[in-house]
């Protein structure tokens, strides 16, 4: 019996990176994504809480993400968590690509102590948020936590994805949160993950 041997390397994988950005007269906001990171994070927005729910985001999505945002917070909060979500959406859209070869959905149960998130996400290319939050408080500190809708909704429209956010209970208002952000992360991860048995984009349609 005779052995053959093949020489040569397998080839690259394209890196799924994109950079971002956005110049507004309320925001001045750069962003540079990369999908198949290792969780390593710079962000600067000048929202301490909102900086803390990106960073979970970036962690635990395994992405690398460097964003710094500027933004007339005198006035308000909105306008920079609002456009920080148009632009990581980009980001995200970006990086992905032509959408080829990705596993497409994902979905995450996500404890944090006392409370719970249920997240399901389709990156078929069709915008949809869905938004459900069972805790009622309004802040944390000077946050108004009714802004974080406001950015989950441009995220989902400038990524072109299918993203649906239950947070069933929990009394603890940061446990909410972290868990609904941890829960989109780990959902992301799943649904950007590249499958070699997927051949072309993963839609009957063959275009996302």
């Amino acid at each position: 019996m005779t052995l053959s041997r093949t020489s040569g390397t397998l080839p690259r994988m394209k890196t799924r990176s994109s950079n971002i950005k956005r110049d507004t007269t309320e925001t001045r906001i750069q962003a540079k994504l990369t999908l198949d990171g290792q969780g390593c994070y710079t962000i600067d927005t000048g929202i301490p809480f909102f900086n803390h729910m990106l960073e979970l985001l970036t962690k635990h999505a395994l992405f690398d993400c460097t964003l710094k945002a500027v933004g007339d917070l005198p006035v308000d909060y909105h306008h920079t968590v609002e456009d920080v979500g148009l632009v990581l959406g980009k980001a995200l859209s970006d990086a992905l690509g032509d959408r080829q070869g990705i596993a497409r959905y994902g979905f995450s149960l996500l404890p944090m102590d006392d409370a719970l998130a249920q997240v399901a996400v389709d990156l078929g290319g069709r915008p949809y948020l869905v938004y459900q939050i069972a805790n009622r408080k309004r802040k944390i500190r000077d946050f108004d936590l009714h802004i974080l809708e406001h950015f989950f909704r441009s995220f989902c429209d400038q990524a072109r994805i299918n993203l649906h956010i239950i947070q069933p209970y929990g009394d603890d208002v940061h446990h909410a949160y972290e868990a609904v952000f941890k829960g989109v992360a780990r959902a992301l991860y799943m649904a950007c993950a590249r499958d070699p048995r997927v051949k072309g984009v993963p839609s009957s349609k063959g275009k996302m």
